[in-house]
């Protein structure tokens, strides 16, 4: 079958000599779901960008149905007949899916916007491609799966015939992901190209075409995926084979590190966000906590961690109430925080890998005796925890910005797992990691837990957080809809259930069970 898209040999080298992309060849047919895998800094992102036009290739060609493009910028790209669905949703809350399907080529009556003929164009984009959307509702009161359609749409309304997905389904449930693929594979069958770049190699092999191998820059190979098994595309990846399935031993936890009793959070425009949660996390449990996005976890973990106030109950961090503590004490007695949102509470960008490693250990008497700084003593760590940790970059004097968004969350890690801790909130901790180095940090998490620390784990990812946690909390409506002791019974599919409320224990079960 003839190649749709083309893109030979392409090269881009940053200001500061980095090759991101070394000669990189990728071509995708017209009708197919053709995925991109690689390590976090091996450069699918920079491929796609310059494929959406977002950056400009210094060698090769971007042929598309055989004629040669010059993608400038996106609105380029979009003439051209692509569209990219971000792993952060580009959309305006407060406004009306017709308004935000229709950004940039709004529909008007004279010098007015048409509402009207926003919401038709939208209704029949929906129709023609089976998503079920109000076009009239706010996007602020949409699920996270009905925003995830928005996306999609915004591009198809545009005339998009090749789709971007980067990492689609991260907070997405079972049921979710289920119907967006059904959804993908109508637009696959209907004539659309769909380039699909996911760390999640069971969902590759079972919505996949072809998949495409990048590492360190430059194309392994291509592989019909049914020729391929998951193990065969880590191998490809990571150049060694990687346990996809982390071992454990029961867990023996001892005394409690994090007690959490009837908090109540209410956001600021007032409205309640955590209802009346209690719960415990010991020394040597992993405690993970469930829930669909909007659900009340990230105003609960942001209550224990410092980052916002709440209004009622008690967090007692190793027996001392956290309340009036700011992030220096909560750091002091023991919590560390590996935050979901790495770029704005994470890392400091403008500043170096080895600084931002450092940056809560300075006052450590190995590092600074209170004259001066032992500069060796922090090059030999840091350098150390770079290798550990997998991090892709030059040295340690290389600036965080400058790195791919995956060893930007290594750094994090980095930082966070090196540090005296009781207690390891660990919020999408390997979210964007490619394979090798999660498998890294799932295991080091495992080892931590075995040391005797506590363990708060928030994850998306359904299958890391049922092998790793010890008991699990789902969170529904700002409350704890279930909690399982056992999570070796359950499946992804009921989690999925208990996530989205359609399942739930009673309020005596959940109890029970946290007392038991």
């Amino acid at each position: 079958m003839e190649n749709y898209l083309v893109m030979e040999n392409v090269t881009k080298i940053y200001n500061n000599g980095i090759i991101a992309n070394d000669k990189v060849n990728f071509s995708a047919r017209k009708g197919e779901i053709h995925a991109i895998c690689g390590e976090n800094g091996a450069g699918k992102t920079t491929l796609m960008k310059m494929l959406f036009g977002i950056e400009q290739p210094d060698e090769g060609r971007i042929i598309i149905k055989g004629k040669d493009m010059h993608l400038n910028s996106p609105t380029d790209a979009i003439k051209a007949g692509i569209g990219m669905v971000h792993q952060h949703f580009m959309q305006v809350p407060t406004l009306t899916v017709a308004e935000n399907v229709t950004l940039g080529i709004e529909p008007t009556n004279g010098i007015v916007f048409d509402m009207d003929k926003a919401i038709k164009m939208t209704t029949e984009c929906c129709e023609k491609y089976g998503f079920e959307i109000n076009p009239k509702a706010h996007v602020q009161d949409l699920s996270v799966g009905v925003k995830q359609k928005v996306e999609i749409v915004k591009a198809l309304v545009k005339g998009c015939e090749i789709l971007i997905l980067d990492e689609p389904t991260a907070v997405l449930t079972p049921q979710e992901t289920k119907e967006l693929f059904v959804q993908l594979k109508n637009l696959r069958d209907s004539g659309c190209t769909i380039i699909f770049i996911s760390h999640k190699l069971n969902e590759v092999k079972e919505l996949c075409d072809r998949v495409t191998v990048i590492k360190k820059g430059k194309t392994i190979g291509v592989w019909n995926i049914k020729d391929v098994t998951e193990a065969d595309i880590s191998r490809y990846m990571v150049g060694v084979d990687v346990d996809l399935n982390i071992p454990k031993k029961p867990a023996e936890p001892t005394d409690n590190v994090l007690v959490v009793k009837d908090l109540t959070v209410y956001n600021e425009a007032g409205k309640k966000k955590v209802d009346d949660v209690s719960f415990s996390v010991r020394k040597g449990e992993i405690v993970g906590i469930a829930g669909v996005e909007g659900n009340g976890q990230r105003e609960m973990i942001d209550a224990i961690t410092g980052l916002s106030k709440y209004s009622y109950g008690s967090i007692t961090l190793m027996g001392k109430e956290v309340k009036d503590m700011d992030i220096r004490k909560l750091r002091d007695t023991g919590l560390v925080h590996i935050p979901e949102d790495r770029n704005l509470y994470g890392c400091a960008r403008s500043m170096s890998i080895k600084d931002n490693m450092i940056a809560d250990k300075i006052g450590d008497p190995k590092y600074n005796n209170g004259i001066f700084i032992n500069e060796k003593a922090i090059k030999e760590d840091t350098d150390k925890w770079i290798d550990e940790y997998l991090v892709l970059c030059d040295s340690g004097e290389q600036l965080v910005g400058m790195l791919s968004g995956g060893n930007v969350q290594k750094v994090v890690v980095a930082r966070e797992f090196t540090s005296h801790s009781e207690l390891v909130v660990c919020d999408q901790p390997t979210r964007g990691i490619d394979v090798g180095a999660a498998e890294f940090v799932r295991e080091r998490m495992v080892q931590m837990r075995d040391q005797g620390k506590a363990i708060l784990l928030i994850s998306a990812d359904l299958a890391e957080i049922m092998s790793l946690s010890d008991s699990l909390i789902v969170m529904h409506g700002g409350k704890i809809n279930a909690f399982f002791k056992d999570v070796k019974s359950l499946t992804e599919e009921d989690l999925g259930f208990y996530m989205l409320g359609v399942k739930h224990m009673s309020e005596d079960e959940i109890r029970g069970a946290l007392h038991e």
